[in-house]
């Protein structure tokens, strides 16, 4: 069972931002701010009318080498997550489904498309384990480590709150993050949609093909 808490300040750009605790099973956990959840519509893609602007981080890749997340992904359709692998539910569904998505593209727009999962628990996802986890989702995927506070604070530039890993009454080690994809244009290289973890396989199979030339879904 997952936790979810909302957190104010990261509500931007009218959507509601939440934090999972993956891994987490105890039912007595409270938010830390309630806030009113957006009445929505039906679509799981959230255009913004204001555009996030990419995060400026220098991470480590699954190779241990230096990536320029702006440098690397310039003017690339861009998908990025934040989670970890030790995660048991929503971090593993959400990179399944884009991949499963992602599948259904012409094999030029598959290989143009960045997917960036930022792990929120740098201490035990190193890029030999971080790739190895990845590899089994699909080898295309980026994955990018480094300094915990570093991560945080790129994160929150794009309104998505992660806490430091933590360990939970039983003693396990969770992770609370937003669970949010924002999806970056290719002609702005401004984060200008925003997915929760409730999309589907479905929604972005859908929508994937207007994000690789810039389009709205």
């Amino acid at each position: 069972m997952r936790t979810k808490t909302f957190a104010a300040a990261a509500l931007l750009a009218a959507a509601s931002l939440t934090l999972t605790a993956c891994g987490s099973g105890n039912d007595s956990d409270k938010p830390v701010a309630v806030v009113s959840e957006q009445a929505g519509s039906d679509k799981a893609a959230t255009v913004l009318d204001k555009p996030f602007e990419k995060p400026d981080l220098v991470l480590t890749d699954t190779q241990g080498k230096k990536y320029d997340l702006r440098k690397e992904t310039e003017g690339k359709p861009t998908l990025i997550y934040f989670g970890y692998t030790h995660c048991p539910d929503v971090c593993p569904s959400t990179m399944s489904n884009i991949a499963v998505a992602k599948k259904q593209l012409p094999k030029a727009e598959q290989d143009e498309m960045r997917v960036v999962f930022v792990t929120t628990d740098p201490d035990r996802d190193k890029p030999a384990e971080l790739g190895k986890w990845l590899k089994g989702i699909d080898p295309q995927f980026i994955g990018l480590t480094g300094d915990f506070a570093t991560i945080q604070a790129g994160a929150r530039t794009l309104g998505i709150s992660i806490d430091p890993p933590h360990k939970d009454k039983n003693g396990k080690i969770i992770s609370e993050h937003g669970t949010q994809v924002i999806a970056f244009s290719p002609k702005t290289d401004g984060g200008y949609v925003l997915y929760g973890e409730d999309a589907t396989v479905d929604d972005y199979t859908k929508d994937l093909p207007k994000i690789a030339k810039g389009e709205n879904p």
